[in-house]
């Protein structure tokens, strides 16, 4: 029991680094100009999930800004992190961007490529890609760790930041290395969130390679989940969304159960609960685009699983 003396971790990378179970949730900023709209998608997750992702284009459409939405939800207490793609801007923006964001007190900076515009409503959209995800990171490192640009120019004032990096788990095969998610941990990100992986099998023997090669001592791994409402959409997922794994026993799960849309909260707390049993992952990050009520649910039922256990 902690007597007072010690502090308690509050933020999300104190968390991490005391070996919490850590849960973050994803919202999509709204195709709005109020920030209500945000709060109320934003708010039930105030208190549970330990952070809060804003994406950034998601989809390759457009949206509030992910980085006012991130503003929005550390005024409201809620600690975000701010995704940041490589798609719409080149690195003059990027630059400014991070620069903008540690005058504003965003510390975790998720940095990602960003979806292909021609995946999104407005297919003729230009893509920028000035940079690639490992040269941005490369960079928000030394802002952070040197006070300068990329071209040596000295910034003024501190940027705080808390380095992420996206990954896709696999089934490794016999002699596979994590080289892509090494060179983003030697380019300066501290966590990462994956793709969409249901299967604690293939998280164990994926974690088992990473913390063979080292990953896991220099990378927070939050393996990605998601609250499946149906097996009709479980399905789509696994055939449409490049990188996820579900397996067919949970599909047929889904197909059996008599109230589909609990049973997917239940696999999903299920599946929480055992990554917090596999070494060298550190959580979950939960997505549910158009389902973001279930994640709450999701978020209390493993805390309350987690205490009892512990008692």
């Amino acid at each position: 029991m902690n007597d007072g003396s010690v502090p308690l971790p509050r933020t999300f990378a104190d968390l991490l680094r005391a070996g919490r179970l850590v849960m973050t949730a994803e919202v999509a900023p709204p195709v709005s100009c109020d920030a209500q709209d945000l709060l109320r998608k934003a708010t039930p997750l105030r208190g549970l999930a330990d952070a809060v992702n804003v994406t950034d284009g998601a989809g390759a459409r457009a949206h509030m800004s992910a980085l006012a939405a991130a503003t929005i939800l550390a005024g409201a207490g809620i600690e975000p992190i701010l995704q940041i793609t490589c798609r719409d801007k080149n690195r003059i923006a990027l630059q400014s961007e991070l620069m903008g964001a540690a005058a504003l007190g965003i510390r975790n900076i998720l940095v990602l490529t960003g979806d292909d515009p021609k995946a999104g409503d407005q297919p003729d959209t230009k893509p920028v890609f000035d940079v690639d995800s490992k040269t941005l990171l490369e960079t928000a490192r030394r802002l952070r760790d040197e006070g300068k640009l990329p071209t040596g120019r000295e910034v003024a004032g501190k940027a705080s930041f808390f380095l992420g990096a996206a990954d896709m788990p696999i089934d490794p095969p016999a002699g596979w290395q994590p080289t892509g998610l090494r060179a983003k941990a030697a380019a300066g990100a501290q966590f990462t969130q994956t793709q969409f992986c249901l299967d604690a099998t293939v998280v164990r023997r994926y974690a088992g390679v990473l913390a063979d090669a080292g990953v896991t001592q220099q990378l927070a791994i939050l393996i990605g989940v998601n609250p499946l409402r149906s097996a009709k959409s479980a399905q789509w997922m696994k055939s449409h969304l490049f990188g996820t794994i579900i397996p067919d026993a949970l599909i047929t799960r889904m197909e059996k159960a008599s109230d589909p849309a609990q049973e997917g909260i239940r696999i999903c707390v299920e599946l929480i609960e055992e990554f917090a049993t596999i070494p060298g992952i550190a959580g979950a990050h939960i997505m549910a685009p158009g389902n973001d009520a279930a994640i709450p649910e999701v978020i209390a039922a493993v805390r309350s699983r987690v205490q009892k256990a512990a008692i």
